[in-house]
């Protein structure tokens, strides 16, 4: 038995882009006439199937929905992906996950690959820019998650509440000023996230200041807590670099929460393993992931994008890292 063609070789032999064959054979109304027939003759000449072929715009044909996110081993992604099969499995799909190690350039490369071989896609953390993901989605039935995308199904969560929240909680405790650590500087959760505590930094009375960006790791909390002398208080783009922040200050000699105060973002299960506990940002990952499919299994029935993201609550979980401040001699 021969080797099976692939998209690229139907590419090749058309002479257009992989992402050019799949939408001429998935969505034959979004290229020209002549470059459709182009791809269509190449495609049967080599012998080429995809389940999409011929199949009615929207409808499901491989039962496989694409799940990009930017790091799968990040311990915001387990709950993601677990709502997601979830609701996956009740309706009878599979969810196959891609990880783009934080590459705008690979999670491109990664869904033209796959789009062909699945009925949907779902885009967590994308690092892609708008305009790229609106093209997929005028392929395939796509929702984005952590971010908002104009005319692209999308669910993001408001953070407003928990850092109003997180903000008077740390002035409760004296705290006058705060860091916020952020993250990938192409990531729209961490300009969303230091938005909402820019905004509630007023009503607060605690001034905030941006130090970043850094990896969203570990190693990128770290860094930070190594290479700055840190305010009574630090607010971590997501709990993997409260970790790092947690580790760094006490390397330092510092205290935590007795010299500084952290709180993370996510609410992960690292929050609940580090000592002392983390205070953080919870975000409902599992409840994002489910909604996440029941969305895709709405747009596969022929339902459009809503005007506006799906918008999930955020609230504040106290724990042991954040308490009193104390002055410093």
């Amino acid at each position: 038995m021969g080797v099976r063609p692939t998209i690229y070789d139907v590419a090749a032999a058309a002479g257009v882009a992989p992402s050019t064959v799949s939408r001429a054979l998935a969505r034959p109304g979004q290229v020209s006439a002549r470059t459709a027939e182009r791809v269509r003759s190449a495609a049967e000449a080599l012998g080429y199937r995809t389940g999409a072929v011929g199949a009615p715009p929207g409808s499901a044909t491989t039962g496989i929905v694409l799940l990009v996110t930017a790091d799968v081993g990040n311990p915001f992604v387990f709950e993601l992906v677990h709502g997601a099969e979830d609701a996956a499995y009740e309706a009878g799909l599979a969810i196959a996950v891609s990880d783009s190690h934080e590459s705008g350039p690979r999670e491109r490369e990664l869904v033209e690959r796959a789009l062909p071989g699945v009925d949907a896609v779902v885009l967590a953390s994308s690092r892609l820019p708008d305009s790229a993901i609106r093209v997929i989605a005028k392929q395939k039935p796509t929702v984005v998650l952590n971010r908002a995308v104009r005319d692209v199904a999308s669910v993001a969560t408001d953070y407003a509440p928990a850092a109003r929240a997180t903000l008077a909680h740390l002035r409760g405790f004296g705290h006058e000023a705060a860091d916020y650590l952020a993250g990938p500087a192409a990531s729209w959760a961490d300009g969303a996230r230091w938005r909402a505590l820019l905004e509630a930094s007023r009503a607060a009375g605690v001034t905030v200041r941006r130090t970043g960006p850094a990896a969203p790791t570990v190693e990128g909390g770290l860094g930070f807590a190594g290479n700055l002398r840190p305010p009574t208080a630090v607010v971590t783009f997501n709990d993997q670099m409260a970790v790092g922040v947690l580790r760094g200050l006490t390397a330092a000699g510092l205290r935590v929460p007795a010299d500084v105060s952290v709180a993370g973002f996510d609410d992960t299960v690292l929050a609940g393993l580090v000592l002392p506990n983390l205070t953080t940002v919870a975000t409902p990952l599992r409840t994002i992931g489910h909604t996440a499919v029941t969305t895709v299994l709405s747009l596969l029935g022929g339902a459009t994008a809503p005007p506006r993201p799906t918008a999930m609550p955020a609230r504040l979980v106290v724990r042991e890292s954040t308490g009193p401040r104390r002055e410093r001699r």
